[in-house]
C-alpha cells in the first residue's frame, strides 16, 4: 500500500484520523497549544502562519501562537516552505507531510504486530492446542531471527500435511530451507517445479508432497 493511498485513508476516516493524532500528540509531548495548532494546519488546504486567523479559529495568543510554532517546528512535524507567487512576492507555506508520515509509520507497525501475533494463532489452529511457552519463544525466535513469516507457514503446514505437529520437525524443515537459500514459499515452490521438470515426478505431485531430507541439491 503507497503512502499516497494511506494519506487517503487518513484523510478520508474522521475517526482513525482523531486515534492517529491522540498518539501524535502522545509520542511527540505536545501541549494542548501545539495540538490545537496542528489540528488547524491540518484542516486548511494551504496552511500558513497566519496569526491573526490562527487566534479567531484557536482562541489562542500571539506569543501562545508563535511559542507553539516554534516547538512543532523543533520537533520535525511541519516544516517551512518559501513560496514565490506569480507577483514576485515571497510567502511561507507550511508543510505538514511529516505529521502524516509519523501516521503512516504508526499504522505500519501496528499491522506488522498484529501479523506476528496471527501467527501464533495459526500454529494454534493447526496444532488444535494452546501453544507452550517454549513453542512461543520459538517462533518469536525464528521471526527475530529474520524468517520471513509465510517461509514458517508453510513449514507448519509441510509438517501438518505429513501427519507431524511437531515444533522440532518444523524447525528441521526451516533449517533445512535455509540451507538451501529459501527465503520465501516462491523459492521452495520454484525448487519444487525445478525437480519435478527434471525428474519427470508424477504429474499431480502436490506442493507438500517431497522429502527434503532425501533432496540432495
Amino acid at each position: 500500500m503507497s503512502n499516497n493511498v494511506l494519506e487517503g485513508i487518513i484523510k478520508d476516516k474522521d475517526y482513525n484520523f482523531k486515534k492517529r493524532m491522540f498518539k501524535i500528540s502522545k509520542d511527540y509531548n505536545l501541549n494542548i497549544n501545539e495540538l490545537l495548532l496542528l489540528i488547524y494546519f491540518i484542516n486548511q488546504d494551504e496552511p500558513s502562519l497566519d496569526i491573526l486567523r490562527i487566534k479567531e479559529i484557536t482562541y489562542l495568543e500571539e506569543k501562545e501562537i508563535l511559542e507553539a510554532f516554534t516547538l512543532l517546528n523543533s520537533k520535525g512535524l511541519i516544516v517551512i516552505n518559501m513560496s514565490k507567487q506569480s507577483d514576485g512576492k515571497v510567502s511561507e507555506l507550511i508543510d505538514i507531510s511529516n505529521v502524516y508520515k509519523a501516521m503512516i509509520s504508526d499504522i505500519n507497525k501496528s499491522a506488522k504486530k498484529q501479523t506476528k501475533n496471527d501467527i501464533y494463532q495459526i500454529f494454534e489452529e493447526e496444532f488444535g492446542r494452546t501453544l507452550s511457552p517454549i513453542e512461543f519463544e520459538l517462533i518469536s525466535a525464528w521471526i527475530k531471527s529474520g524468517i520471513e513469516e509465510d517461509l514458517i507457514i508453510g513449514a507448519l503446514k509441510e509438517a501438518t500435511y505429513n501427519g507431524v505437529r511437531n515444533m522440532r520437525y518444523i524447525d528441521k524443515i526451516i533449517y533445512e530451507w535455509g540451507k538451501k537459500g529459501f527465503k520465501t514459499m516462491n523459492d521452495v515452490n520454484n525448487h519444487i517445479e525445478k525437480n519435478r521438470e527434471n525428474r519427470n515426478n508424477k504429474k499431480e505431485e502436490v506442493l507438500f508432497d517431497y522429502n527434503w531430507l532425501e533432496d540432495d541439491e
